[in-house]
């Protein structure tokens, strides 16, 4: 069975070239992957450098605890130490934000809490998916989007270069 998932992806260190290592991990391991722009945004929760934020959809044969697995090992390949504190900077930061509409609390919470608390997720899922529905919700991300404060959280559009220079 074929399934469709979302991922945010952050990053905070060597930014561009976190952003384009997730990337090519994704590629690698499913299919029709699919990202939004990239977009700088202050860190939240804690005193850091901005962040590169992006969404990325993609499909996967895989069952959600591989792919919370590949996520965690994309992290670790790429310098991510999880003794880390939670509001800290990071080499890359992956998150399933949803696995097809399922709603669960293991292995981790979906659809994931912050898709409608941060900015630097719901513009770029407004951006890429703007007509899918949050599995909670049942309201496309672009109509979350509309109703959602947003002079909260600043957000930068980048001109992202995919090729390393």
């Amino acid at each position: 069975m074929t399934h469709t998932i979302l991922i945010s992806i952050g990053t905070n260190i060597d930014r561009a070239h976190h952003v384009r290592a997730a990337k090519t991990a994704l590629d690698a391991l499913f299919s029709e992957v699919a990202v939004s722009r990239v977009y700088e945004s202050e860190a939240v929760g804690f005193e850091g450098k901005a962040f590169y934020n992006l969404v990325a959809s993609a499909k996967t044969e895989l069952d959600l605890d591989t792919v919370c697995n590949l996520l965690k090992e994309i992290e670790a390949d790429n310098g991510r130490q999880r003794n880390e504190k939670k509001y800290s900077s990071r080499t890359l930061d992956l998150d399933l934000l949803t696995f097809d509409d399922v709603c669960t609390q293991s292995p981790t919470v979906l659809p994931r809490e912050e898709i409608l608390f941060n900015a630097f997720v719901l513009l770029p899922l407004a951006e890429l998916v703007p007509h899918w529905q949050h599995p909670l919700e049942k309201r496309t991300y672009q109509a979350l989007w509309q109703d959602f404060d947003q002079s909260s959280q600043q957000l930068k559009p980048i001109n992202f270069n995919w090729s390393p220079q």
